[in-house]
């Protein structure tokens, strides 16, 4: 027997479908799209090159186009969705890079023409805790009055030296008064994390989840590590290769992770899916169906379920 509340599958942890049909009473899915940002760690405002693990797109190789209009890049994706789910409504998803960091009258420019589409039931917005201004959070707010309204802050780790090692140019402090400030406003939050990064102990990972447990935050996605082709992590790796996890030990360590969140935040990802074609470790990422079986397996095989050590 299953021991875990929120779910109508064989799932031990909080998944994202079985959310947003709770919450929606039918299928939703989001359209991931590229609305061209740059990032203050990337133009020199915070400093220069970005986070030394990203991609070319900024995190978005399954956005659309960014040479599309944001109109043309949605109705392509979304018609392609709809194939295999003619019934479901959509979440436009501002992916790559940070999609907070323009003045306001841009950003409603951008988000309101991806809400008026029809069947949109809402927006996730990605960004960064340094990027959303006083006046950005007043129109947040007011968003979050008239749609399903998502921001997703990245953090990725707290430790700090690892922070300063991948280049992320902001303090836990910053990330943890944004959280604060969204949250005052009611709006919900999905936290970022990657797990493997440089020279992180297994201590540091869970220590990560540990601390996002204390604060109020909504969901999480967590991340493998992707060494990818034309990268600084790339560059890095191959002039001093560092220890990447295995699947088993990847596998070992989200299952703690999962044992220490409430069972109430959502878990919008448990593993990435980089392209095959840029990828140069961990080779068995790109077999996400394979990773994701096998870590039900393990919970099965350990009688685990998101939150169990929180009643141990």
């Amino acid at each position: 027997m299953n021991p875990f509340k929120y779910t109508n599958t064989n799932k031990r942890y909080h998944t994202l479908d079985y959310y947003y049909k709770k919450r929606f009473n039918e299928k939703v899915f989001k359209v991931s799209l590229n609305a061209g940002f740059t990032c203050p760690n990337m133009d020199g405002t915070k400093g220069k090159g970005g986070c030394i693990y990203c991609s070319k797109t900024g995190s978005g190789e399954f956005a659309g186009n960014v040479k599309d209009s944001l109109e043309k890049q949605f109705i392509e994706i979304r018609d392609i969705m709809l194939k295999k789910w003619p019934k479901a409504k959509y979440i436009g998803y501002f992916q790559a890079r940070t999609n907070t960091y323009a003045p306001v009258d841009r950003l409603k420019e951008l988000y309101e023409t991806i809400l008026k589409q029809n069947n949109v039931i809402g927006l996730n917005i990605a960004t960064r805790p340094d990027s959303i201004s006083d006046e950005c959070l007043d129109y947040l707010e007011e968003l979050n009055k008239k749609t399903y309204l998502t921001i997703e802050l990245g953090l990725q780790t707290t430790n700090e030296k690892t922070s300063i090692l991948i280049n992320r140019c902001h303090t836990l402090k910053c990330f943890e008064d944004m959280v604060k400030e969204l949250r005052k406003r009611n709006i919900d939050v999905v936290v970022h994390i990657i797990n493997g990064l440089p020279n992180e102990t297994k201590e540091d990972m869970l220590n990560t989840v540990k601390y996002l447990n204390k604060l109020d935050i909504q969901g999480i996605k967590i991340h493998m590590l992707s060494i990818i082709k034309d990268t600084k992590l790339y560059k890095m790796y191959k002039e001093k290769p560092f220890k990447v996890l295995s699947k088993e030990e990847y596998i070992d360590i989200v299952i703690d992770q999962l044992e220490l969140l409430r069972p109430e935040i959502v878990i919008h990802r448990i593993t990435g899916d980089p392209k095959l074609d840029e990828l140069v470790e961990p080779d068995w990422l790109v077999k996400k169906f394979c990773v994701l079986n096998d870590i039900d397996k393990e919970m099965v095989k350990r009688d685990s379920y998101q939150g169990k050590k929180l009643y141990e």
